[in-house]
């Protein structure tokens, strides 16, 4: 214990997580949001119709269904588009950036000494347009994995083997 220290840090000279230029998700990824927010509307408008059209008490009232879902449809696109143009990842030598957020931006740092698994994941519409989603799970449990949608599959797998690297050396 002779040699134990405990300065103060002065963090004012802390290195700026966000001076770190963020890689976007790709352009094609908003394919892929656009044609999941049409499959779960036409899911919605397809299941509001036959509602409307079997419940006669509520046929007058169809025009207020219509105005509410094509409301809805609206705000739905403009989140997710405001959505897409937030989220940004990086990756530095000791550790993974992910942004993500819409009202509230939340930035997650994951030191690669805490990354535990890493999975690739391609959905059917993602394969078409050569995307990929990084999955990078940590110690910390569900609340501190990180999931990276909208990746070039090629770069994804990329990504993956430098991480699978960065966990052997930790081995």
């Amino acid at each position: 214990m002779e040699n134990f220290t405990n300065e103060p840090i002065d963090i004012t000279n802390l290195p700026r997580y966000e001076t770190v230029n963020l890689n976007a998700l790709q352009p094609k990824y908003w394919n892929v949001i656009l044609l999941n927010i049409t499959a779960i509307f036409l899911l919605i408008g397809i299941a509001s119709a036959v509602i409307i059209y079997f419940v006669e008490e509520i046929h007058s009232m169809a025009w207020l269904f219509g105005l509410v879902y094509v409301l809805f449809l609206g705000f739905t696109f403009f989140l997710c588009r405001i959505s897409f143009h937030k989220r940004g990842f990086a990756f530095r030598e000791h550790d993974v950036i992910y942004r993500s957020g819409i009202l509230a931006t939340n930035t997650m740092i994951i030191p690669y000494n805490r990354v535990q698994h890493v999975a690739l994941h391609e959905g059917f519409i993602s394969r078409y347009f050569d995307l990929a989603k990084v999955e990078i799970f940590t110690a910390g449990g569900d609340s501190s994995d990180v999931s990276i949608p909208g990746i070039k599959n090629e770069q994804a797998e990329d990504i993956k083997q430098l991480l699978m690297g960065k966990i052997q050396k930790q081995l």
